[in-house]
């Protein structure tokens, strides 16, 4: 049996006084297991998952949509391994990452990021 270690990590976008932290740092499962990452956070528009490998640049997975709890956005990644998927809980107070039957391939850093901004255009009538 095969083990996989997962590493958290949080990044905010923008100057402002917003929290968003992992529920944990580290965490190690079997192959095989069903993982769900998590992040708490005090406000945001949109929540974004990434991950990377060792010595790589890190890989956009998934936007969730914080008025709709659910998954606005995926990469070619998750469009490709539906073992990924992200949701809010129902407070809305963190961010998911879902993870079905955790493969050694899916050690790595993954980052929670949230953006408080969204675009705004206006239209001249």
């Amino acid at each position: 049996m095969l083990c996989l270690q997962v590493l958290l990590c949080c990044l905010v976008s923008g100057t402002f006084a917003i929290d968003i932290t992992p529920v944990q740092n580290e965490m190690f499962y079997s192959e095989g297991a069903n993982i769900t990452l998590s992040c708490n956070y005090s406000s945001a528009y949109t929540l974004q998952w990434y991950r990377q490998y060792p010595g790589q640049a890190p890989q956009y997975l998934l936007v969730v949509l914080y008025s709709t709890g659910q998954v606005s956005q995926r990469s070619e990644i998750v469009d490709q391994d539906p073992r990924f998927s992200g949701k809010l809980n129902d407070k809305k107070t963190h961010v998911d990452l879902i993870i079905s039957s955790a493969a050694v391939s899916d050690s790595a850093l993954y980052y929670c990021a949230l953006s408080l901004l969204c675009t705004i255009h206006f239209h001249k009538f």
